[in-house]
């Protein structure tokens, strides 16, 4: 072979592995960009307008989504306990936005978005788990768990060890339902308490194959936990994510345990990708150890288009 040729058959060749390494690297990265939203991020503008708002979701680039409650199906405590504190938040709307289970799946359906896990309340799963299990089927749900444990039930560590007899329940009620039941962490119960950390004994003391978890990372974060060491820890633990940033550190002024602290750091949360948590290794990790929905959540933020956007665009280039 002439010099020549060798110099370009060479490069030709050398080229195409090149070119076939960067195709298999997207194609790896293509296993993540399969991102959702918690629509909690944008209430208000569901509540005016749920169909201009599912468009927008839909046209930014999301395609799974995880609903908040309470639903047709939840019991009247958890319905009295909503009406109760919605004038605070200045919205009402909830679960199927008034529309029945069957016209809301067909509204999903029209803006290609698909319903993967819900939070309903701690009431409503242990009376009515087969209503949920009828709703969850026909939405095609996958996850069914509480946002917080209520406050008069995580006093002390025994009332702690009392949840976790009382999530193997409902994750066995769940399974029965084919549904898998999540418990997604708030800030409390992070920091050690005579000498147990509380998250840790639920963890420890729920049955593998019936209790699963959804981080969200900025609760962990302010509640004085790393998320990282939690899921490297507790592989296949976790099922679900949260994923908004911080724009600077910051702890709760107290413990955590009630909603009062929480909004106290609504200011803080930002858009993924630009604050200060490790958004590229906690997405490494979580994928690594067995997270399967990726949901970004910025709690009740401003400009949820120009927001939701930002994060999704940060989140498919990592």
């Amino acid at each position: 072979m002439k010099r020549r040729t060798f110099i370009k058959t060479n490069f030709t060749l050398t080229s195409g592995l090149l070119l076939f390494g960067q195709q298999a690297c997207n194609s790896q990265n293509n296993l993540i960009q399969d991102f959702g939203l918690q629509l909690f991020s944008l209430p208000k503008m569901l509540n005016h307008d749920l169909r201009g708002s599912l468009e927008m979701i839909s046209n930014i680039g999301y395609k799974k989504l995880e609903l908040y409650g309470p639903f047709p199906f939840s019991s009247e405590k958890a319905i009295k306990e909503w009406e109760a504190i919605t004038p605070q938040l200045g919205f009402s709307g909830s679960g199927f936005f008034n529309y029945n289970v069957s016209d809301f799946r067909s509204l999903l359906d029209e803006y290609d978005l698909n319903a993967k896990s819900a939070h309903i309340d701690l009431h409503t799963l242990n009376t009515r788990m087969p209503e949920v299990g009828d709703a969850a089927r026909s939405l095609g749900l996958e996850c069914v768990g509480i946002a917080y444990i209520p406050e008069g039930k995580r006093k002390t560590l025994d009332d702690y060890k009392r949840m976790a007899d009382e999530f193997n329940v409902l994750g066995d009620l769940a399974k029965k339902e084919g549904l898998k039941f999540i418990y997604h962490n708030h800030g409390y119960g992070l920091k050690e308490k005579d000498d147990e950390v509380p998250m840790k004994l639920i963890i420890d003391n729920t049955d593998p194959e019936l209790v699963f978890f959804e981080m969200d990372i900025f609760w962990t974060t302010a509640g004085g936990a790393n998320p990282i060491e939690y899921l490297k820890s507790y592989p296949n633990r976790y099922l679900c994510i949260h994923l908004k940033d911080m724009s600077k550190l910051v702890y709760f002024s107290k413990d955590g345990s009630n909603p009062q602290q929480w909004m106290e750091l609504f200011p803080y949360m930002t858009n993924v990708g630009n604050g200060i948590l490790d958004i590229k290794q906690i997405v490494y990790e979580a994928k690594k150890n067995g997270v399967k929905h990726f949901f970004v959540e910025q709690d009740m933020v401003e400009n949820p288009k120009e927001s939701l956007q930002a994060s999704l665009d940060y989140l498919k280039n990592i």
